[in-house]
C-alpha cells in the first residue's frame, strides 16, 4: 500500500512524500491515520534532527515519520493481534515506550520509519502492543482522540505533583485538594487543558490562578473557562495579566491572603516565569516546570534556604503513563473535560511539515491536521473571511459558531467529507 507521510531527514528538513509500505508482518498492524496535532516537541525534534535523544543517527538515509499526536482506524492486524484488536476500530497511541535500540529512546513520531502521525497508512509495530500503549478510542471525533496525548501529558503533571508529612518520608501524590495552585503563562493550548482539568477532575484547588501576559488570550480563555464555570464546582478562578506589572509576586500573594501557593505549574520555558513561580511557593510547595525548553543550558535562579526550610520542591515531566491515558480518554468520552479549545487552526496533510518547521512563529493553540484532505492551514477565525470566496469554509464558519467558535464533531464530519482529498 502507498501512503504519504511527512519524514525527517535531518535538521530543518521535513518532506512531504509518497512511497510504498511493505507488507506487514504477523506481529503488526497496517493503520489509516485520519488527524494529528502538531505538539510543539515535533517543532523541538525537527530542528535538532538527529541530535535528538529520541531520533535515530542515520535518518539521512532513513527518514523517520513524525507527528505523535495522532488517531486513526486499524486497517489490518497480523495473526499474532487477531484476538485483541479488530479492522475498523478506531484507536490512539501511547507514545512513551520504554525501548532503548542503539542509544535511542524510541518513540512514535520521533524513532520510525513507518509510523508517525503525519501520514495516511502507518505500519504500528510489535512493541507499541507489547507494551499496551495501543489504545482503543470509542470517542465518535478524531479531532479528540488527537488530543488525548496532550491531555495525557497534563494529567500526568498534575499526579506528578506532591507534598510531604512533617516528620514522614511519605509522599503524597497529586495537587493539594482545597490548596492554592498557580498556571503561569498558562493561556497556551496546554495551559487551557490544564485549566479545564483542574476546574473538572475529583481533586480539585480552592483557587486557581492563570497568568499570562498576553491580553487577547486570557480573554479567550476567561470566556472559554469562565469564573461562574469554575465556582460550580467550588473554584475560585482569577486570570491575571502580569506584562506590565512591576511587582508580579507581591499581587500573587495577596490573592492568597499571604498564604502563598501550594502547587505552581510552569509553562514557559523563561528563566522569569521560573523565578516568579518559585517565590510564591507555599511551605511544602510543589513547582512543576511542565515546559521543555530548547535550549539544554537552560537555567534559573531558585532559593535555596526555601528547599531547606521551607519543603519547596521541583518537578518536571514530560508525557504521561498509561493509566494518564486511559484517565483522558475516559474524561473526553464521557465530556467531562473538552479539549477542543486548544486547537486555533485546522490544516491539511500538504500544510503539515511547513507548519511544523515554523511552529513558534504561528500564533494561537493546536494546529489540527487531517491527514486525507488537501487545505492550507487556516485560523479558525479567518472561516468566515476565507467564506466570502469559498463555500467550504462559508459553512465551517456557520458550524464553528454555533459550539462558542470551538472546532467540533459537526465541523469535523463536514470537513471530512467535502474537503479536497490529498
Amino acid at each position: 500500500m502507498k501512503t504519504k507521510a511527512v519524514r525527517l531527514y535531518g535538521k530543518n528538513d521535513l518532506r512531504f512524500e509518497e512511497f510504498e509500505l511493505p507488507k506487514i508482518k504477523e506481529d503488526e498492524i497496517l493503520a489509516k491515520i485520519v488527524s494529528d496535532s502538531i505538539c510543539m516537541s515535533s517543532y523541538k525534534m525537527t530542528i535538532q534532527g538527529s541530535d535528538h535523544k529520541r531520533v535515530p543517527k542515520d535518518i539521512d538515509k532513513n527518514p523517520i515519520m513524525v507527528g505523535h499526536e495522532f488517531c486513526g482506524e486499524l486497517l489490518e492486524i497480523g495473526e499474532k493481534w487477531k484476538d485483541k484488536f479488530r479492522e475498523g476500530q478506531k484507536f490512539i497511541i501511547q507514545p512513551s515506550l520504554n525501548i532503548y535500540k542503539n542509544g535511542v529512546l524510541l518513540t512514535p513520531g520521533y524513532s520510525y520509519k513507518y509510523m508517525g502521525g503525519n501520514a495516511t497508512y502507518i505500519i504500528i509495530p510489535n512493541e507499541v502492543m507489547e507494551q499496551d500503549c495501543l489504545i482503543p478510542y470509542n470517542g465518535k471525533s478524531y479531532f479528540y482522540g488527537s488530543l488525548a496525548e496532550p491531555m495525557t501529558c497534563i494529567i500526568g503533571a498534575v499526579n506528578a505533583s506532591y507534598h510531604t508529612r512533617t516528620a514522614s518520608y511519605v509522599h503524597d501524590m497529586g495537587i493539594k485538594e482545597d490548596g492554592n495552585m498557580a498556571i503561569l503563562a498558562g493561556v497556551g493550548p496546554m495551559g487551557l487543558g490544564m485549566i479545564d482539568y483542574a476546574i473538572h477532575n475529583e481533586r480539585k484547588p480552592k483557587l486557581l490562578v492563570v497568568t499570562d501576559i498576553d491580553q487577547e488570550r486570557l480573554e479567550r480563555a476567561s470566556e472559554i473557562y469562565t469564573a461562574e464555570e469554575a465556582a460550580k464546582h467550588g473554584i475560585k478562578l482569577i486570570y491575571v495579566n502580569t506584562a506590565n506589572m512591576e511587582d508580579a509576586r507581591s499581587y500573587l500573594l495577596e490573592l492568597t491572603n499571604g498564604k502563598a501557593y501550594d502547587d505552581v505549574f510552569v509553562l514557559a520555558p523563561v528563566s522569569s516565569v521560573v523565578e516568579l513561580g518559585d517565590s510564591i511557593l507555599a511551605k511544602d510547595g510543589c513547582l512543576n516546570f511542565f515546559a521543555g525548553p530548547p535550549d539544554a543550558s537552560f537555567k534559573a535562579n531558585i532559593n535555596f534556604y526555601n528547599i531547606h526550610y521551607n519543603s519547596t520542591h521541583y518537578v518536571g515531566t514530560s508525557g504521561g503513563n498509561n493509566d494518564d491515558l486511559l484517565k483522558a480518554v475516559e474524561l473526553i468520552e464521557k465530556g467531562i473535560i473538552n479539549p477542543a479549545a486548544m486547537i486555533t487552526h485546522i490544516g491539511g496533510l500538504n500544510s503539515a511539515a511547513h507548519t511544523t518547521l515554523n511552529l513558534p512563529k504561528i500564533p494561537g493553540g493546536k494546529k489540527l491536521i487531517y491527514t486525507h484532505i488537501d487545505m492550507d492551514l487556516t485560523a479558525i477565525s479567518d472561516f468566515k473571511e476565507k467564506g466570502k470566496d469559498d463555500p467550504l469554509f462559508a459553512a465551517l464558519a456557520e458550524i464553528v459558531e454555533k459550539h462558542n467558535n470551538l472546532w467540533n464533531e459537526e465541523a469535523e464530519e463536514f470537513l471530512l467529507k467535502n474537503a479536497k482529498p490529498i
